[in-house]
């Protein structure tokens, strides 16, 4: 009887930890909500710099600013992309002229190019628990220099720039594959009551 009453007991606190448990990782899988899922229909910027150096990070920081306050300002009332995409490309001249102020500003003799099309190529971005794939987007692409230095991008339309993209970890196809290739180990799992009792 006893043995019956100390199961009962087991049974119950068992239940109690399992639903507390499923409870703390239906919350920890909420978080996915943090990190914003690109539309389909989009307009990227991308920035490169011309290398790593401290110099060339900070000018590409100073373009991102300038470049995406006004932008933002541009489209900040449009709600249809083929509006954004006409507005956008009659505002190339002026991207070029913000990026020109930037670089005489900061005493430098970068050359640079915008372009801007539905070809543009990104690497594959881990931000998060969210991985955005590589692939080519329409986006406005900025190379400073010679563009081998680290990139920034963001999204102008619909505007999510709030959200630097460019904190997350480019990940290679490969390195990915390799992950959801490995089993898992298997866990052999006991109950002492189990085994107490003589069940298992």
């Amino acid at each position: 009887m006893k043995k019956l009453v100390f199961f009962i007991f087991i049974i119950l606190l068992v239940s109690i930890c399992l639903v507390g448990w499923n409870k703390h990782n239906q919350a920890a899988g909420s978080g996915e909500e943090d990190y914003q899922v690109i539309p389909d229909e989009a307009i990227r910027l991308r920035i490169l710099a011309n290398s790593d150096e401290e110099a060339d990070q900070k000018l590409k920081h100073m373009v991102r600013d300038r470049v995406n306050e006004r932008v933002t300002e541009w489209v900040a009332d449009i709600t249809d992309i083929e509006e954004a995409r006409k507005l956008i490309q009659q505002k190339i001249p002026e991207i070029e002229m913000i990026i020109q102020e930037v670089v005489d500003e900061n005493g430098t003799e970068n050359d640079f190019s915008v372009e801007y099309g539905s070809n543009i190529s990104f690497p594959m971005k881990l931000y998060g628990d969210y991985l955005y794939p590589a692939g080519e987007y329409e986006a406005i692409l900025i190379t400073l220099g010679e563009g081998d230095g680290s990139n920034w991008w963001c999204v102008l339309f619909p505007p999510l720039c709030f959200l630097d993209f460019s904190f997350g970890t480019t990940v290679e196809a490969k390195d990915l594959q390799e992950e959801e290739l490995e089993e898992p180990e298997e866990v052999e799992v006991k109950f002492f009551l189990f085994e107490w009792l003589g069940w298992s």
